[in-house]
């Protein structure tokens, strides 16, 4: 008989690091240390070794180690493995629809490399933005699978946008969103009486179930005339899915919260009153989520204080309050208005950091040495009270004259925040300086100037300030866990694409500016210099905004990744609850985990951030849409007028040239141009067939403003004289 051993079997060291990296690729977006790896490759007894692949993966350019000993696939490395993903025909797959003007639309898949094409007559009742069910019908590996949607399981927004009409005897509205194709039948028994021709909001109550039914709906506000700036702007906020008002069962919790704190609200609490502490914040801002503090310690440290509203105070879990805030996710930011995650009562009033009142916080204090260095901190519920509400421009001066009230704390947190600056980019922190455009509107809401918001130092300061608060939140819980993970809300940023990033290379080098791409780190410099360069190089600024587009976007997520752009390994969202929701789960869970430890189910929690990342983006979306709104209202009584911009994009049709000042981007068609013109290389150059001349990205150009179209947020432009070139 053979005597069996008893000693592990141990794998070939060229079998376990296939297995180390096999087990990479297969989480792709995940980090693990040595000994989760090898805990997972169920060699326990061999960490030292799965460490020493990790390290040699990561010289290979294989992994990358996002924190200290923790290391996840490199996404500039391609597996060497050629194996095709299974065909995708026949399956059905989940996604979100993303609707065309035609009435067809393509289904945005996680699982699938890419979007399914579905004909107008394949949506199935399906509308913008809908998550849907959708069956493959061919895999197209050239071009995108086709399939047909079978089943909506969730709609992106029920209200719409419309215009009454007669037909048949039956009321109907006329949706103006191109994303629902679909007219609504109203129960004329539901709503106001309505007539017409009359602007109205409508709420689809009862979807249609067979094709060419109409969907039914009531009204439940009817609006001014056709085509005023408060109607487009609320069509923007409903085709985005947001909701314009708060449901009865909001008012009504509302209705039951005292306009004053009581002993109750403050019992057990840290007193933060007597602590010298301050807002700064925009000229029209009403909701002030943050303040800071400072002080001396007597062991010739500084404290720092970070105060946060403490919004979990009010809305608890379960009540109808927290349900809509989640619904929402975040306050949209338009150009003339804002739409509140929270109702104003608490927003503006409660918890708001107003000066002069006690307010509930949710407090983070940091201890600092005389290096900066971050030695203690401590974060708890708190009270204070705020003794100056600052506008920015007035904390500016304080800071430029030197003198002013709390001038010993605004100077000496400026000195902190610039030395935090240097280190986080000195670490790898990547500095994105874009333009961000304002507008100044006149008693109608029309824009009759249009400027770019300044970036001073004390924006930077209390940025800066943010940053650390979120930073060592995250840093808190990760460091915290003893055993399992302590599930968290973190703001997590990938690496760039590299396809996407090699394609901008090009782009940077035609303009003259060489990147590295050799590494992640590398490639944050380069973003660095570039950022440098562009202030004394004008051609070069047309960069700035295709580099923020050939990097990842940054989401929630339960899975820890670092935050690349920031250069951090730790970072959540705190410091905002008023206006995002993502802060709010923050705080409970930090809370939670203050005196004891916490574990919220991370299944339940990463859903939640997937949806919050996804209204995040319709945010933007919104935001967006309304600033093109508003340049083409302003450019529109200024049609005729010459205007200096900068090629900023190409298509076949012709060049995208951005309006200097304005920022405002139009379409110059190349055959209303004076030569055939072709694009030449990666999308980079346009060049004219009679005369030779080169129309490149960057160039400065002098154009008309031949057209404006506000419903389709369009300029049209002639070229007038290209600079340098004639």
């Amino acid at each position: 008989m053979t005597k069996k051993s008893n000693k592990p079997h141990k794998k070939s060291k060229g079998s376990l690091k296939a297995k180390v990296l096999s087990l990479l690729e297969s989480k792709s977006n995940k980090a693990y240390s040595a000994k989760q790896v090898a805990k997972k490759l169920k060699v326990p007894q061999m960490i030292s070794e799965v460490a020493s692949y990790l390290s040699q993966l990561e010289k290979d350019g294989k992994a990358y180690q996002v924190a200290e000993g923790k290391f996840r696939l490199d996404r500039f490395y391609k597996k060497e493995s050629s194996s095709s993903s299974s065909n995708p025909e026949g399956q059905v797959f989940k996604g979100k629809v993303d609707m065309t003007r035609s009435g067809s639309a393509y289904v945005v898949c996680e699982d699938l490399e890419k979007d399914v094409y579905v004909s107008s007559r394949k949506v199935g009742g399906a509308l913008n933005g809908d998550t849907v069910e959708v069956r493959i019908f061919t895999g197209g590996r050239k071009t995108n699978p086709s399939g047909e949607i079978i089943k909506v399981t969730k709609r992106h927004t029920k209200e719409f946008i419309g215009t009454v009409y007669t037909s048949d005897n039956r009321t109907l509205v006329g949706s103006d969103n191109y994303g629902n194709p679909y007219d609504i039948w109203l129960h004329t028994e539901a709503g106001p009486p309505v007539e017409n021709g009359d602007k109205v909001i409508v709420e689809v109550t009862e979807w249609a179930e067979r094709p060419n039914h109409f969907p039914r709906g009531k009204v439940v506000e009817k609006l001014g005339k056709e085509g005023s700036d408060d109607i487009e702007m609320k069509a923007i906020l409903l085709k985005n899915g947001f909701h314009l008002n708060f449901p009865d069962e909001v008012e009504k919790e509302l209705s039951t919260i005292p306009e004053d704190i009581s002993n109750e609200d403050t019992s057990g609490r840290a007193d933060l009153r007597e602590l010298d502490t301050f807002t700064i914040d925009p000229a029209d801002a009403k909701d002030f989520d943050d303040a800071l503090s400072f002080r001396k310690l007597d062991n010739g440290n500084v404290e720092v204080g970070v105060h946060i509203a403490d919004v979990t105070h009010y809305i608890k879990e379960g009540m109808a309050m927290d349900k809509e805030a989640m619904e929402r996710s975040t306050s949209v930011y338009l150009v003339d208005r804002v739409l509140p995650m929270l109702p104003e009562k608490l927003s503006n009033n409660l918890c708001s950091l107003r000066p002069n009142v006690d307010r509930l916080t949710f407090s983070a204090l940091f201890e600092l040495d005389k290096n900066n260095k971050v030695v203690k901190r401590w974060f708890g519920k708190a009270i204070i009270h705020s003794k100056r509400r600052f506008t920015y421009e007035e904390a500016q001066e304080v800071m430029d004259n030197r003198k002013g009230d709390f001038a010993d704390s605004l100077l000496p947190l400026n000195e902190i925040a610039e030395k935090l600056r240097e280190k986080r980019f000195k670490e790898g922190s990547i500095n994105f300086e874009t333009d961000e455009v304002r507008f100044k509107l006149d008693e109608e809401g029309y824009p009759i100037e249009i400027f770019v918001k300044e970036r001073k130092p004390v924006h930077m300061l209390v940025e800066d300030f943010m940053l650390l608060a979120n930073r060592e939140v995250g840093a808190f819980i990760a460091e915290k866990k003893d055993g399992p993970e302590i599930p968290f809300i973190y703001r997590v940023h990938d690496l760039p694409d590299p396809m996407k990033i090699a394609d901008f290379a090009l782009f940077a080098k035609e303009l003259g500016f060489n990147f590295d791409l050799s590494t992640p780190q590398k490639i944050a410099r380069s973003f660095n210099r570039l950022t440098e360069a562009s202030r004394t190089n004008s051609a070069l600024e047309v960069l700035q905004p295709l580099a923020i587009r050939s990097m990842s976007k940054a989401v929630y997520t339960a899975n820890n990744i670092g935050h690349y752009g920031l250069g951090f390994d730790y970072y959540s969202h705190f410091t905002s609850p008023i206006r995002r929701y993502s802060d709010v789960l923050a705080h409970r869970i930090l809370e939670k985990n203050l005196k004891s430890v916490y574990r919220m189910d991370k299944e339940v929690l990463e859903k939640r951030c997937k949806y919050i990342s996804e209204m995040e983006r319709h945010a933007m979306d919104a935001e967006r849409e309304s600033i093109k709104y508003k340049q083409v209202e302003f450019l529109q009584k200024r049609v005729g007028e010459e205007y200096d911009g900068y090629v900023t994009g190409m298509i076949e049709r012709g060049i995208f040239v951005e309006l200097e000042n304005v920022l405002c981007e139009g379409l110059i068609a190349f055959d209303a141009m004076d030569d055939y013109y072709e694009m030449t290389g990666h999308r980079l150059a346009a060049r004219g067939q009679k005369t030779g001349r080169i129309i490149k990205m960057g160039d400065k150009i002098r154009v008309k403003l031949l057209g404006t179209d506000l419903g389709r947020r369009q300029i049209e432009l002639e070229l007038l004289k290209h600079y340098d070139k004639d």
